[in-house]
């Protein structure tokens, strides 16, 4: 009897008795109101604000991009608390759970502390690196009264031409497995302060989507189709999200990827059997951006496919009264058993409970100082750089003379926040110049250097312009992107930068400095460099790159991805028979 007592009065006891006891007042509707997450901006004339509260609706989230007038941590808890008790007044006061895609960082707003993207990340291969930048983004994520990230991403990227490498932290899963030690710092002990819900993404085999032929319109890597076996699903694919599940992640988020011609979200076995049966996920599962509707058939039969292979909440994002009028005509129907429904909807509320959400439903103002503060911005700098990799260090032209130098600093990335940054940074694609608070690379060089020394910036100098220096920086790379609009065949330097990268190191000893989000072809022009640095998408904190080109600190980075020397070696992972990379997988040098 004792014992029975004792694990009713646990935790774990309680929160399912709470759940168990409001489920049973809910009604029908109510419950659907629960399953369904509509975009903020889906409220307009034709959908006022209040179907929050007649709706019932369980979730309100901003899409990349999609900010409060301002972009302010005050605008952001104004607009959060204005929903919240929209909620609070409907009929049984259930709270809102409101989400963001805070993928590195709290990303969307202006003057946030911007982290390297995961690819970056994952070269530093430091889970406890990892704990803290995601215990740094929940509380910028609570100073401005959101409880939910849509991150991490855990998918193992096999193929860099897939515009969504940089959201993964590797190509082999014991990468993603070990970092999953963000998960800790977002959701810490949850519903204390500064605590928030984390997702784990995108299930499952979203980085293993197999490139089609030119004469396919649906040739590029994005959402596309993971064809591979169930062995080797469960081999290179699965193991970050068991990492997750036991940190106890709230959330999972399902790919729009298929897994042998079959859209994920439709799996039944994957997202049931496995994922909560066998794996004993407790959290809830929440559908991607407008998902549902790529299962093939009409939208009833999209919404019961959906929902009876496991998924309990939907991203609509927009026309959430279709939704839930479609949901409850298949439920009265019979076509999606009340069971379904019950369950889906105990997850959710699980959830929230887990989260204080019941207890603290309105924001705090107990982070707003934190909010791209000094402490989180040392955290990202460390981050940087531990996530450089030193590729080639030619004559130990690295580390860099500080004092009596002259220095040319040039290339299309050197002195572009945006493109330091890349996509999910203020807008969904991201967008070069200068788009939040933070340090470029080259204002990192000039704080290094001391006055004695000159630096001088061109973008793409000639190769006049490139002589009589000591030595030439050359930061190159990519313009930011998101998702399936970077999606590419071929993976050059740009023009201009393949260029300065010739005339400066034509002219004098050079380091090339390459940011982007995964390896670029350099192999045509790498003899002509002294020095090559991987510095990935290194964000708001551009003082880490110089911290380490001037020997404030070693390198430490090893790749977390294969450099290939030709897109034709693509797909090309450790282990290959023909393996013969430019660096290889796990390669980083020291000074």
């Amino acid at each position: 009897m004792s014992i029975d007592i004792d694990i009713d009065l646990s935790l774990e006891g309680k929160l399912d008795r709470r759940v168990r006891d409001l489920l049973a007042q809910m009604t029908l509707e109510e419950k659907i109101g629960q399953m369904t997450q509509a975009e903020r901006l889906a409220f307009n004339d034709q959908n006022p604000v209040t179907d929050i509260r007649d709706y019932g609706l369980g979730s309100i989230l901003s899409g990349g991009g999609s900010t409060p007038a301002g972009n302010t941590p005050e605008a952001w808890r104004k607009m959060v608390d204005e929903f919240q008790k929209l909620a609070l007044s409907s009929r049984l006061g259930i709270p809102l759970v409101y989400g963001v895609d805070a993928v590195h960082g709290h990303n969307n707003v202006y003057g946030a502390t911007v982290f390297p993207h995961n690819i970056g990340l994952g070269a530093t291969r430091n889970p406890n690196l990892a704990r803290l930048i995601g215990r740094a983004t929940a509380e910028e994520v609570a100073a401005t009264g959101a409880h939910w990230t849509f991150s991490p991403c855990l998918c193992s990227a096999q193929d860099e031409r897939w515009g969504r490498t940089y959201e993964s932290f590797g190509e082999e899963p014991e990468i993603p497995s070990s970092l999953a030690s963000i998960i800790d710092g977002y959701q810490g002990n949850p519903g204390r302060p500064g605590t928030i819900l984390a997702t784990a993404k995108h299930f499952v085999g979203d980085g293993g989507t197999k490139l089609g032929t030119s004469t396919n319109p649906n040739y590029l890597l994005d959402q596309g189709d993971t064809q591979v076996s169930e062995a080797e699903l469960r081999e290179r694919h699965l193991p970050p999200f068991k990492a997750a599940i036991k940190r106890g992640v709230s959330t999972v988020m399902v790919s729009y990827s298929s897994w042998n011609g079959t859209k994920m979200h439709g799996q039944k076995y994957l997202l049931t059997d496995v994922l909560k049966k066998e794996l004993g996920f407790k959290g809830f599962i929440i559908s991607d951006w407008h998902a549902i509707e790529q299962i093939p058939g009409d939208y009833a039969y999209q919404v019961r496919t959906g929902i009876n292979a496991g998924l309990d909440m939907i991203m609509v994002p927009f026309d959430y009264k279709k939704f839930i009028s479609t949901l409850k005509a298949e439920v009265l129907a019979g076509n999606v058993p009340q069971s379904r429904i019950d369950d889906a909807v105990s997850r959710i509320l699980r959830e929230k409970l887990r989260f204080g959400l019941f207890e603290h439903p309105y924001s705090s103002d107990r982070y707003a100082d934190d909010f791209g503060g000094k402490e989180h911005r040392a955290i990202a700098r460390k981050a940087v750089q531990e996530s450089l990799v030193l590729l080639k260090n030619e004559g130990d032209v690295l580390p860099l003379e500080s004092h009596h130098t002259r220095v040319l600093v040039a290339g299309t990335n050197a002195d572009d926040l945006g493109n330091q940054t890349g996509g999910w940074t203020i807008t969904w694609q991201g967008k070069s110049g200068k788009n939040t608070v933070g340090t470029t690379i080259l204002e990192g060089i000039r704080q290094t250097v001391d006055k004695n020394s000159t630096v001088e910036y061109v973008k793409t100098p000639t190769a006049e312009q490139s002589s009589g220096y000591d030595v030439g920086i050359v930061v190159v790379g990519e313009s930011p992107y998101a998702e399936g609009v970077g999606d590419r065949r071929d993976l050059p330097l740009k023009a201009e930068d393949q260029t300065a990268v010739d005339n400066v190191c034509g002219a004098t000893k050079c380091v090339v400095v390459v940011v982007s989000g995964r390896p670029l072809i350099v192999t045509d022009r790498v003899n002509k460099m002294n020095a090559l640095v991987a510095a990935w998408l290194p964000g708001t904190e551009g003082q880490g790159v110089a911290d380490v080109l001037f020997g404030r600190r070693n390198f430490k980075g090893k790749l977390p991805i294969t450099w290939p020397k030709s897109v034709a070696q693509l797909p090309s992972h450790r282990g290959d028979a023909n393996y013969d990379p430019l660096f290889p997988y796990g390669f980083g040098l020291k000074y």
